[in-house]
């Protein structure tokens, strides 16, 4: 098999816990972007929450492989653990130097796009590989008014367009509706906690 249009989306995170929420937006992606597959990549420890919020990483990569048991095309790694990185952006540089046949989107919803500015370098993840975000339940209309889209305003591409995404130059970016599942990690912690 032939590697050079291989396509695959990044989805990173905490993953604490992983839910169907990730698997929808992986399937979204795998289907509106022509993906091969797509990659979820489970932080160590996420450099804006407290260690104590949350759970180990080998507990959190376990209930993801259960998630995603019959899912072929999503696969569960631990890339950040295994090469010691900190920061997306120095994750994502290190992934296309691997793999540098492969076509790679950075995957994400609309509530990382909102603080994305916060993160270490940013703005270089949106010159490392394209990037989908999808929309997310009240995060919408503030993630497309945030800092990253309004300074990205002009390598927006419309929804329509995303499906030759993967096959753009980077600083190149699109939003995507999709049928949206309302779940999220904290609302499953806090159930969890208030069952205690």
């Amino acid at each position: 098999m032939s590697y050079q249009n291989y396509r695959v989306g990044l989805l990173g995170g905490s993953f604490n816990p992983a839910h169907e929420g990730h698997v929808n937006i992986s399937e979204q992606a795998l289907r509106r972007l022509r993906l091969n597959r797509v990659w979820w990549l489970i932080t160590p420890q996420n450099p804006m929450k407290l260690l104590t919020e949350m759970a180990p990483l080998k507990e959190r990569i376990e209930v993801a492989r259960n998630l995603t048991r019959n899912k072929p095309r999503i696969l569960v790694t631990e890339i950040e653990d295994i090469i010691n990185t900190k920061y997306t952006a120095d994750t994502l540089k290190h992934i296309i130097k691997q793999y540098p046949k492969f076509r790679f989107i950075w995957l994400m919803g609309a509530d990382n796009l909102s603080q994305i500015s916060e993160w270490e370098r940013w703005a270089s993840i949106f010159y490392t590989m394209p990037v989908a975000v999808f929309a997310r339940p009240t995060y919408s209309l503030q993630a497309l008014n945030s800092v990253a889209a309004n300074i990205f305003a002009d390598q927006r591409i419309p929804a329509q367009k995303a499906i030759k995404l993967a096959k753009m130059k980077p600083p190149i970016w699109t939003f995507l509706l999709v049928p949206q599942k309302s779940l999220s990690a904290t609302q499953i912690r806090q159930a969890a906690w208030s069952k205690r």
